[in-house]
């Protein structure tokens, strides 16, 4: 069982799948949680590098082959090893971002990054993937707020983007849950924390009952 966790910056992705994590635990199921970029150390270091907001020159394409190398990197090392010991492993994006950002915002070929997902990827592909959806001044502007409490590196390249960068993120992001809907549960992330995670709850846990 794979499971990912897409949506624009700010959107409460990233608390949403540790509250999942917690839970799962707690019914007993064997769990693995990790994110991308990173989720291994040469992935971790590439990270650094795409997050940076110093790095604010670098190419759409070198861009888009630093994900690609950390995402295979991160398929082999841990995501397919856990699957293979029956593990469920929840990650904090995955493919779809890069279809997001770097073919719907950045207007790179979206077959090129087919090849490379493919290949970075070796087969392993969601079962579930949960679209956290908000408004981008929304996102933004939780994400501001992260940013500026946080203590670490400043991650942050992304933020810095344009308003119409990150409208074409989320324009992405819902036309590919219409393509796939059978694969998408989009939750609405302007609400409470507490109410998003009981409708992403409500939603997970019957779908994890019926095939483990």
């Amino acid at each position: 069982m794979f499971i990912t966790f897409e949506g624009i910056e700010g959107c409460g992705k990233s608390t949403q799948i540790k509250l999942l994590a917690k839970v799962l635990q707690q019914e007993g199921y064997r769990l693995l949680l990790t994110r991308e970029p990173g989720g291994c150390p040469i992935a971790d270091k590439i990270r650094s590098l795409l997050l940076d907001a110093d790095n604010s020159s670098m190419l759409g394409t070198t861009e888009l082959m630093l994900y690609a190398a950390a995402r295979a990197q991160h398929v082999s090392e841990v995501i397919r090893p856990a699957l293979d010991d029956g593990t469920v492993v929840l990650c904090d994006r995955f493919s779809d971002a890069t279809r997001a950002y770097q073919s719907f915002a950045r207007g790179i070929d979206r077959q090129r990054i087919e090849a490379l997902n493919d290949m970075a990827c070796e087969g392993v592909y969601p079962f579930l993937t949960i679209l956290i959806d908000c408004e981008v001044e929304t996102g933004l502007g939780r994400a501001r707020q992260r940013i500026e409490s946080a203590t670490g590196p400043r991650e942050e390249r992304f933020e810095l983007e344009s308003l119409a960068f990150h409208q074409r993120v989320r324009n992405g992001y819902l036309q590919l849950a219409a393509e796939e809907p059978e694969r998408f549960l989009i939750i609405d992330g302007s609400d409470n924390v507490d109410n998003v995670f009981k409708n992403i709850l409500a939603a997970v846990i019957p779908r994890l009952r019926a095939v483990c």
